[in-house]
């Protein structure tokens, strides 16, 4: 274990890094076609109500309520929930990747993510993420979410550094740059090679 760069710490994001996105816009259309829901009001009650889901403040049973069975179904909660983490794929290459970083260059990781608790810990364990990750600061568990840059403020506690010493990893360009706002080194990641190829610009290299 050795540490050849200023960064100390990383900070990964999971859906669309680690983890295909689980319950994203393709996932809740397949879910419309396969359980014949009517994908419109699916959408709307599902933007109406994830935010909340997502930190904290509502069950998956709960938000399923709200948005799938407000009436009788002729499916189960079970079975929809099941769909539902189906869903999931990992990217095997990024999370061997962030495992090798971490043991060449003795870094820290902290999850910085936006998921609702059931999804979240269904698919930090089915994984392995628990097996390597230090901190989960997750919506779900510290009740903010991106892009509310105090998510990224209570990570920074918890793993207890300096912004200058931490690199985010996310896919999306509005989280990185709150990141950035607050001192945090951002990288956008978009694949496998350009992420590994960016990453030595930080000293990460392996």
């Amino acid at each position: 274990m050795q540490q050849t760069s200023s960064i100390t710490t990383l900070f990964i994001d999971i859906g669309g890094v680690l983890l295909t996105n689980g319950w994203d816009r393709a996932a809740r259309k397949l879910a419309a076609s396969t359980f014949s829901l009517d994908l419109i009001e699916l959408e709307e009650r599902h933007h109406l109500t994830f935010d909340t889901y997502e930190v904290g403040k509502l069950t998956l049973d709960e938000y399923l309520s709200r948005i799938v069975f407000y009436e009788d179904r002729n499916f189960t909660r079970e079975t929809f929930k099941e769909f539902m983490f189906s869903r999931t794929e990992p990217y095997n290459d990024m999370i061997e990747m962030i495992c090798q970083l971490k043991e060449k260059h003795g870094l820290k990781i902290a999850i910085v993510n936006n998921e609702g608790r059931e999804l979240n810990e269904y698919r930090i364990r089915k994984f392995g993420i628990n097996k390597f990750v230090d901190f989960f600061i997750s919506s779900c568990f510290v009740h903010f979410r991106k892009p509310d840059a105090d998510i990224f403020r209570i990570a920074l506690d918890i793993a207890l550094v300096n912004p200058a010493e931490v690199l985010y990893i996310e896919d999306r360009a509005m989280f990185v740059s709150v990141a950035e706002g607050l001192g945090i080194n951002g990288l956008l990641h978009a694949d496998y090679a350009s992420t590994k190829e960016k990453l030595k610009s930080f000293g990460l290299g392996l």
